[in-house]
């Protein structure tokens, strides 16, 4: 018997909190010590997350699941992979929920640039209003602890990625994580404020 045949169809859209978010991959190029997928803990509020990479949704995929995007306050790429990741298909999506009236987010950790090594901020600002990107820390040491990035200089990259996306997207926020040992939160939205952007903070092991 295979198996595979009685597994429950992927989840590309998932409702929560009157927004549609998207999942579009599993793959992430960070290891965050926080982050349920290390638990192989793969569900959101009842959400079964995880996307074996032949499973990764087009573009056709993802409209199809979210339905009328009017029905949501915003539509949001955020599942518990990374989304630029599969930029090629956020684009297209993004853009063409923005030609019917929806107001598009993107949740990220802010290396896009790096792991495509150009700038791909003018590409987001053709796609998304908003972006709220995952700062963490406030200082490479204390990143690089709890957030593990695969590729090296990950934080000054992060922190340039913000400087340049500001540029086209008009709503920017940075995140950091309350409640992990050596995270300064007001060191964190200092460094937001210079940069010319909004900081919130998030909870810890509040997932969704």
């Amino acid at each position: 018997m295979n198996p595979l045949k009685h597994q429950e169809p992927p989840v590309y859209a998932y409702a929560l909190h009157g927004n549609c978010y998207l999942n579009l991959t599993s793959r992430c190029n960070l290891r965050c010590e926080f982050c349920p997928r290390l638990e192989n803990e793969w569900n959101v509020q009842d959400y079964e997350l995880r996307l074996r990479r032949a499973q990764e949704p087009g573009a056709a995929e993802l409209l199809a699941a979210i339905g009328n995007p009017r029905d949501f306050q915003e539509i949001v790429f955020c599942g518990l992979g990374e989304p630029t990741l599969r930029l090629d298909t956020l684009l297209a999506v993004g853009r063409t929920l923005r030609l019917q009236g929806a107001r598009v987010r993107l949740n990220t950790n802010g290396l896009a640039n790096q792991y495509h090594d150009r700038d791909v901020t003018p590409e987001l600002g053709s796609a998304i209003d908003a972006i709220s990107i995952s700062l963490n820390a406030q200082d490479e040491t204390i990143y690089e602890r709890y957030c593990r990035p695969k590729q090296a200089g990950a934080y000054p990259a992060l922190l340039d990625f913000i400087a340049k996306v500001k540029v086209h997207v008009a709503d920017v926020t940075v995140t950091a994580i309350d409640g992990l040992e050596g995270v300064d939160i007001a060191a964190c939205a200092r460094i937001a404020a210079g940069l010319g952007v909004k900081f919130r903070a998030r909870v810890l092991d509040q997932i969704g």
